[in-house]
């Protein structure tokens, strides 16, 4: 085994990585750009190098500076994580040169499934099943739209070096496959260095299931089981589970056996994972071999009983595999979710900023964190903004699915906006509860998993009203001073007349003024024409209990200063933000006369020009931030009076890119 390890990457999984390191008592150097300098895998490892700037390219993508951090460092191995340079084939080589352990697969394994197209060409000669459709050499546009035409339409266009959803694109009808195709190749190029692509006819309502796949330089290979991945957003996966609530053991048995002839095509070694498309008639498609440990694995992990880390760096030290076929054996079910700092609600736009607060469940034996970020940390706009993995296991799925709601119940990020309300809306949704998503499912109803403009209903507002005032009741109690003073009683107490308090609470832009009367538990609440009387009232722990208009209620809230989350009987969360009692708020802006930029970012294309006539909602920008293109719009009907950036610049936040002047 090793003695010392370079970890090349950042975030949870290097974080995740140095854990089982510690375990085995390895030591651990990390590598760190300088927006990394105070991150958690610096904090962790045992020591930790800088490489370079804030960008990628600066730093993470520099294998020929994280070779040398290893060589000084006296690192025996390099684990690249996912990501960065997990699967690139010239710095495999390089650290095999330098007389360094690359911790994953040879080389030319990766090689050989690095290119979707070559990778079909290969599964196709060993009798992987194949979705009908083009894989070949020719890209010349004209050649593709025949090959499209061929393979009959819907058809999916994928780029052929990819990954991670990015240069794909559904086309529906010949006529939208030139635009599709160009915009497929300019966001490959631009993840991937590479503009090639392939084909596949689309399969309506898929699934997608995958299978960890692992071998060891000794000619064993074994599956660890499949992950059902179908419940994705724009090719992204947002839950995870294993067993898949899909397959019967029958199946199960012939895609594991499937999963290990496409590694044994490739002599693989070490962790991988071999991705299907499961039609709802059951047939699966090869899709592409990820040369990789998946962001997802940790489910498999708690099914298992085992830590795919170590397997990871024991086969990359020479040993056999752990176990053989026969012996792997799975208990329970797991679930997985991914934290993100994005905005559900405006297009799921990534975010970036300081986590003023960061409250996650009690990890236990059925609640497991996998993160990479604590309170106080900043969430960088040059990487993924992922927070943490969240995994729940327990005896079974109906089980796993209520574990997962109750964490996620538990869990609040402050700061930038985040996925938290999405996910638990997505754990209660029946298409999830009785197994039934595609990987398309998402994009079809997103609707059905946004707030929205719906609006908290009186019961949780007066919660939220009550709760803030037994807060802020108790931090009089506990104030300095005499606590017998009737002058430092937070009753609103009044000579000759019911005192009142105005509890004023800002929840989605909308402000909710709540008159309170009353003490110690006890209120008469009024909101505008609406009033109720709180009697008992009493905060244990998460919990606030008490009778609303002699009902009985006990209402799961969550206070943080100024701030309290209420979750209403369906599951829904409610943040309830204190805004001043009396604060004068002008009228709104009639409608706004430019558009900026919503983050930090490169500017793509350009689609307008000055003196253009546009409608409200018209695409006058496409900008790449994030690993991801975003369509910029029109906030308004009007015509262009100046445009501020070109193709290929880059842009700060809210910096003005587009301003309008109205039109006659």
């Amino acid at each position: 085994m090793f003695d010392c390890i370079l970890i090349a990457n950042r975030g949870e999984i290097a974080c995740r990585v140095i854990r089982t390191c510690r375990r085995l008592g390895i030591r651990t150097v990390a590598v760190y750009s300088a927006a990394d300098a105070d991150a958690q895998h610096v904090r962790l490892a045992d020591e930790a190098w800088p490489i370079g700037g804030p960008r990628p390219a600066e730093s993470y993508l520099r294998g020929d500076a994280i070779i040398e951090v290893a060589k000084r460092s006296g690192a025996q191995a390099i684990h690249p994580g996912y990501g960065f340079l997990s699967e690139n084939t010239g710095f495999a080589r390089a650290c095999a040169e330098a007389g360094i352990a690359f911790i994953g697969p040879r080389p030319e394994s990766i090689d050989a499934m690095g290119s979707k197209a070559a990778a079909k060409a290969l599964m196709e000669r060993h009798a992987v099943p194949l979705v009908p459709g083009y894989h070949g050499e020719n890209q010349d546009p004209a050649h593709l739209a025949a090959e499209a035409r061929r393979t009959g339409f819907p058809l999916m266009i994928k780029a052929a070096a990819g990954g991670g959803g990015k240069g794909m694109r559904i086309v529906r009808d010949a006529a939208g496959f030139d635009e599709a195709l160009a915009s497929a190749q300019r966001e490959a190029a631009g993840a991937f260095g590479d503009t090639r692509v392939i084909l596949e006819r689309y399969v309506e309502h898929p699934r997608h299931i995958e299978f960890q796949v692992f071998g060891d330089n000794h000619g064993n290979i074994v599956h660890l089981n499949e992950r059902e991945c179908s419940a994705q957003r724009r090719y992204q996966k947002v839950l995870e589970e294993t067993p898949s609530p899909f397959l019967d053991e029958a199946r199960r048995a012939r895609m594991g056996a499937a999963a290990v002839a496409a590694a044994r095509a490739v002599d693989y070694v070490g962790a991988g994972t071999v991705e299907f498309i499961v039609g709802q008639d059951g047939e699966f498609f090869f899709m592409e071999m990820n040369t990789r440990l998946q962001v997802e694995h940790p489910v498999t992990e708690e099914t298992l009983g085992l830590d795919l880390v170590e397997w990871q760096l024991r086969v990359a030290a020479g040993e056999a595999l752990p176990l053989t076929q026969d012996a792997i054996r799975a208990q329970g079910h797991a679930i997985e979710v991914r934290l993100y700092a994005e905005d559900p609600e405006a297009n799921f736009l990534p975010g970036s900023g300081r986590l003023v607060a960061l409250t996650l469940p009690p990890t236990s034996a059925h609640v497991r964190l996998d993160g990479g970020v604590v309170a106080g940390d900043t969430v960088t706009i040059f990487y993924d903004p992922m927070i943490a993995k969240l995994i729940v296991h327990d005896r079974d799925r109906t089980q796993a699915l209520e574990r997962l709601r109750g964490a996620l119940a538990q869990t609040e990020i402050v700061g930038p906006k985040s996925n938290v309300a999405f996910l638990e809306r997505l754990a209660r949704h029946p298409v999830v509860v009785e197994g039934r998503i595609d990987t398309g499912y998402l994009d079809r109803h997103l609707d059905e998993f946004l707030a929205g403009s719906s609006e908290p209903g009186d019961l949780e507002c007066f919660a939220a009203a009550t709760a803030l005032l037994l807060a802020d009741e108790n931090a009089a109690r506990n104030a300095p001073g005499d606590p017998h003073s009737p002058w430092g009683a937070a009753d609103a107490w009044r000579l000759g007349h019911p005192g009142k308090r105005v509890v004023a609470l800002v929840e989605g832009g909308r402000r909710h003024e709540v008159d309170a009367h009353g003490h110690a538990g006890d209120y008469v609440l009024h909101m505008g024409d609406r009033s109720c009387t709180v009697a008992g009232a009493r905060v244990d722990g998460d919990t606030l209990s008490a009778r609303f208009d002699d009902r009985a209620r006990r209402v799961p809230v969550s206070l943080s200063g100024g701030r309290v989350r209420v979750h209403d009987d369906h599951g829904r969360r409610w943040s309830f933000e204190r805004a001043p009692a009396f604060a004068w708020q002008g009228e709104e802006a009639a409608g706004a006369r430019q558009l900026v930029a919503p983050m930090p970012g490169r500017i793509v294309l350009v689609r307008a020009a000055v003196g253009d006539a546009v409608e409200e909602g018209q695409e006058l920008l496409v900008m790449e931030a994030m690993k991801m293109e975003l369509a910029l719009k029109a906030p308004r009907a009007g015509s262009i009076e100046s445009i501020s950036v070109a193709q290929g610049d880059f842009v700060d936040a809210d910096t003005v890119l587009v301003r309008f002047v109205e039109t006659a």
